[in-house]
């Protein structure tokens, strides 16, 4: 066992939830489910610049994968004006004692290269105070262009394995870009990195919402009124082209997902009055009706396995939240609280929790419950925040936050699953519904 994950337990002690003892050079498998975290020191020298022509980007990528570690809350990095010797050489072991009088647990040395249109990136982490290497040092290859997210992956690999959780700095979120006034406001659908970089346009301006990544982040649903009444859209992201769920007249379909194989979607549709959950087949076309009933059934998400889905109802009189199976039948209730309105709840990717948005005494609130109702954890509290969306490892979520008045305006917010870490993610101007996609590949 580390020194260093000795030291990341001993700071979470009283939030964790230990899955299986660590055996030498193994990450502590651990989830933080809430308390406070002291983070952890860390030290990322210089990465060393093996060509010419790699300076700028040995310090971009280097600057990359410091703000993804200390964005999560659980690291921080320690200033170069503390290095001691900051000239390590990415082929030869570090002094370690040169790092322990500074009080780094983890050290990040890395190497990067250019050749033609070729980009190496390559890193190591060293576990200071036990003076072992984590791991066996990693490389990725990839274009100049693509040089963030080769910082992104490095991230990931380095949170991997001092967590022991899945990484999900290297995916990409879907939202809806809003400008001009209130009671105009133009909207498009856009693309960014998880942090708010790298932002791409799918559509032109119009009246669009609740766009949604499939599994393998190809395509994306969303809801639009270009053509009068709102109708669900699937473009591909790398053609623009796009194609329609079909529709009759009179109806009106929203609230789209996709299953998590990527070959159905699921959705509310609207006719005459009454609101009910179908399913559409993408490759033949055909439409299940799953629910039939006088109340609104609205927004349904899959379970991680597809056997599940989980949505909201006002059946009760209320909006609450309930499970059903996949192919339809009688629903379970999950959300019991009679005073508090719950809505647009997707599940985990890990498939143990729920997230939805709570409205109660005026307040709006971002939570998790467990599948059978039980551990209702609110996260967070404002004006009006809404829409969560996993990251692709279950620990983060993202939603809309928007202040009230004439002049309020969305913006999209973080916050871990144990309801630390809430921040604003710079998205440039406004912004809603975003929908997290998966790890890139």
């Amino acid at each position: 066992m580390t020194r260093i994950i000795l030291a990341l337990w001993a700071a979470l002690v009283a939030a964790l939830a230990i899955a299986h003892p660590v055996h030498a050079q193994e990450p502590l498998r651990i989830s933080v489910t809430q308390g406070v975290i002291e983070p952890i020191p860390v030290a990322i020298p210089a990465f060393t610049v093996e060509t010419g022509g790699a300076e700028t980007l040995a310090r971009d990528i280097a600057s990359v994968v410091s703000a993804d570690l200390v964005g999560t809350g659980l690291f921080r990095e320690i200033p170069a004006s503390a290095f001691i010797n900051p000239n390590v050489a990415f082929n030869t072991a570090p002094t370690y004692t040169d790092w322990t009088a500074i009080n780094a647990q983890a050290l990040i040395t890395g190497a990067v290269a250019v050749q033609g249109n070729q980009l190496v990136v390559k890193f190591r982490l060293y576990d200071v105070f036990s003076g072992t290497e984590l791991g066996e040092g990693l490389q990725f290859a990839g274009t100049p262009q693509g040089w963030r997210r080769m910082g992104h992956k490095v991230a990931d690999a380095v949170y991997s394995r001092i967590t022991g959780e899945g990484g999900y700095f290297d995916s990409r979120v879907v939202f809806v870009e809003e400008s001009g006034p209130k009671d105009q406001r133009a909207k498009r659908l856009a693309v960014m990195d998880y942090d708010g970089a790298n932002i791409q346009y799918l559509t032109q301006s119009g009246l669009m919402f609740a766009p949604r990544f499939s599994p393998d982040g190809s395509r994306v649903l969303y809801t639009s009124y270009e053509q009068g009444e709102p109708a669900i859209y699937l473009p591909d992201i790398a053609s623009v082209a796009h194609q329609r769920i079909p529709t009759e007249a009179g109806e009106m379909a929203f609230s789209p997902r996709f299953s998590p194989d990527g070959r159905r979607v699921i959705y509310s549709l609207s006719n005459g009055g009454n609101t009910d959950i179908y399913m559409t087949d993408l490759g033949s076309g055909s439409s299940t009706r799953l629910t039939s009933a006088p109340s609104i059934e609205t927004a349904p998400s899959f379970s991680p396995d597809g056997s599940q889905i989980v949505f909201e109802s006002d059946r009760s009189g209320t909006q609450q939240i309930y499970i059903m199976s996949a192919g339809g039948g009688e629903p379970t209730r999950i959300s019991f609280d009679e005073g508090a309105r719950y809505s647009t709840p997707v599940w985990s990717p890990r498939g143990d929790l729920v997230a939805f948005t709570k409205q109660a005494d005026g307040r709006f609130h971002i939570g998790t419950m467990r599948t059978d109702g039980s551990e209702e954890r609110l996260l967070t509290s404002s004006e009006l925040d809404e829409g969560p969306t996993w990251a692709p490892n279950g620990r983060v979520l993202m939603f809309t936050r928007s202040t009230l008045g004439p002049s309020g305006a969305p913006s999209v917010y973080s916050v871990d699953v144990s309801g630390r870490n809430l921040k604003q993610v710079p998205t440039g101007g406004m912004a809603s519904d975003p929908s997290w996609g998966p790890l890139q590949p």
